[in-house]
Parts: structure tokens; C-alpha cells; sequence
């Protein structure tokens, strides 16, 4: 399916529903509300509410060496069925070693579970690498791992578009491409919209660098979300649940009802998280973006 005619059949028509449904996953944290390491219970139980509120089965996470990620939550996944993207942090050495040699010690057991391993989140985005440099780290990654694993990584839409990313296409094995509304500055009537753009400038331009739509690697929306908290505003783009429950409803399902696979960010809210300075220059609450609180208890309906 080509993403380019769904994109202008989205933006004609938002109530057509493919026959095929994308999947829909979760980013997944690796601490519990009061910032303390999850064990491999907790990640069961986060599967568990998941997969009942949701039908999701599949989750990504960003560190694999992050408070044991790996080694907690594969077993876990396994037991509930569920696939998990495991993430290599590689903006500095030390923690692109420690996340691969997570990754590297439990592969073998996990091949069937581990759905793919991302290099890096938003590190385009941020100027950490070059593209060349960042596709080097991908074919590194892969040398390592068991060939049944896809490697690639994510990276924000426009940093896709733009061409910045065009040396990953032809090595990555999958690409998840970023694309937040919200931080589009989008109102509500927009958010929609401002999303499938995003989504469709990216993927069409991974698409003519790859020569075809059976030249491109596997895509993903790797992230997309919208803050429950009122008064988290940037420009237009306002938090609050009803908000938050308009965009999921007709913004990350509708793209699922075509046939595109989509993370939502996240699965729980993050209350440990401290705040940061935005690109408005004003505090940026990033602790109430979960579909779910932390306790586990959805905030609106999550079924597509």
C-alpha cells in the first residue's frame, strides 16, 4: 500500500477505514510512578493492562540497560505474548556499549520476543550524528544481533523529510518516524491533519530515496501523543484530556484504520519525570502523557 495515495485519501476523506488495520503499540517507561526500577512483575502487569484496555501487543522501549530493561521486561513479554522494541541510546559510547551488550546477552533467547532494536531516538533531530554517521551504528548493531531482529532507528518526521536521514535508507531495516501535532503548536482541529501531514511528507520521501514502495524499509509512527495535563500548552496546541482523547480518537487511530503501524506516547504517565524548558521557553510538564496513569488506570477509551 502506498502510503502516498492513503495520505491524500486521508485528508479527502478521514471516515473511509481500510480493510487492513495497522498495529498499535505503546512507548513504554522503565519506572513506576515513584521513579523506582520495574521488576519483571511490574512489566507484567503493565502488559497485562495494556493488552486488556487496548488489544496492543507490543511495546517500545528506548535504553535497553536502563534499570535492567532488557533482562526485566523480555521475560515478561514473553510469558504475555506480547513483542518489544529495544532501544541502544548511542549519543555517547558508554551507553551505546551498555545498551548493545544488554541487548547482545539475551538475544539469542529472546529472538522470537525482541520485535527489533532502534539506534538512537531523535538523535538526527538533536545533530548528534550525520546521517552516514547514524547508518554506521545501525550496520554495527546489526552485525551483532541474530539476522531474525530488525535494526534501525527513530527519528523526528521532518529530519526524515528533509533529507537529513537519507543515509539510513538502504540500511536500516525499519525506521520509526516521529510526529507530534502538539509540538506542531496545532489546535485541536488541526491536530489531525497537522499529524497525517507530518506522516506523509516523511514516508514519501523514505519512499523516492528508496526507489519504490517495495524498496522501503519497514515504517512506524514511533511516536505520537498528547498531554492530559491542563495548562501543558504550546502555542495553539493545548493539554487536557478531552484533547488528548479527540487527538487518539481521530488522530493516532484514524491512521491505524489505514494500515499504518503507530506507538502512542505512552502507555503510563511518568510522575518521577522533572520538568524541562520547551522551545517556547516555558516548563515543559512531561510527566502526564500516558493513555494510562500510573497506577494503570486508563484516562478514556484506548480501543481503534
Amino acid at each position: 500500500m502506498r502510503f502516498s495515495a492513503v495520505a491524500a485519501a486521508l485528508a479527502a476523506s478521514p471516515a473511509i477505514v481500510s480493510a487492513a488495520k495497522g498495529s498499535m503499540g505503546f512507548a513504554l517507561g522503565t519506572k513506576l510512578g515513584n521513579g523506582d526500577c520495574k521488576t519483571q512483575q511490574d512489566y507484567a502487569d503493565d502488559f497485562d493492562a495494556i493488552k486488556s484496555n487496548s488489544g496492543a501487543n507490543i511495546v517500545r522501549g528506548y535504553a535497553a540497560s536502563d534499570c535492567d530493561m532488557a533482562k526485566n521486561a523480555l521475560p515478561a513479554a514473553k510469558s504475555k505474548g506480547f513483542k518489544v522494541v529495544l532501544g541502544i541510546w548511542p549519543d555517547v559510547e558508554e551507553s551505546f556499549n551498555k545498551d548493545l551488550k544488554a541487548i547482545t546477552d539475551v538475544a539469542t533467547q529472546y529472538t522470537d520476543t525482541i520485535y527489533a532494536v532502534t539506534v538512537g531516538s531523535e538523535t538526527l533531530y538533536r545533530g548528534n550524528f550525520t546521517g552516514q554517521e547514524l547508518a554506521d551504528k545501525i550496520s554495527t548493531v546489526k552485525s551483532k544481533l541474530p539476522s531474525g531482529i530488525k535494526v534501525g532507528t527513530a527519528d523526528s518526521w521532518n529530519k526524515i523529510a528533509d533529507g537529513t536521514g537519507d543515509a539510513i535508507i538502504g540500511t536500516a531495516d525499519i525506521i520509526m518516524v516521529n510526529a507530534f501535532a502538539f509540538w506542531q503548536g496545532a489546535g485541536k482541529d488541526n491536530a489531525t491533519h497537522t499529524y497525517l501531514d507530518d506522516m506523509y511528507q516523511a514516508v514519501t520521501h523514505i519512499e523516492k530515496v528508496a526507489g519504490g514502495s517495495d524498496k522501503m524499509p519497514e515504517i512506524w509512527n514511533g511516536e505520537t501523543g498528547w498531554p492530559t495535563a491542563v495548562g501543558t500548552d504550546y502555542e495553539d496546541a493545548e493539554g487536557g484530556l478531552e484533547n488528548a482523547e479527540h487527538f487518539y480518537q481521530h488522530g493516532f487511530c484514524a491512521l491505524l484504520d489505514y494500515g499504518f503501524n503507530a506507538f502512542y506516547f505512552e502507555a503510563f504517565d511518568e510522575p518521577w519525570k522533572p520538568s524541562s524548558i520547551g522551545d517556547n521557553g516555558k516548563a515543559a510538564d512531561e510527566t502526564a502523557w500516558g493513555a494510562m496513569t500510573a497506577d494503570r488506570k486508563t484516562k478514556f477509551s484506548l480501543k481503534c
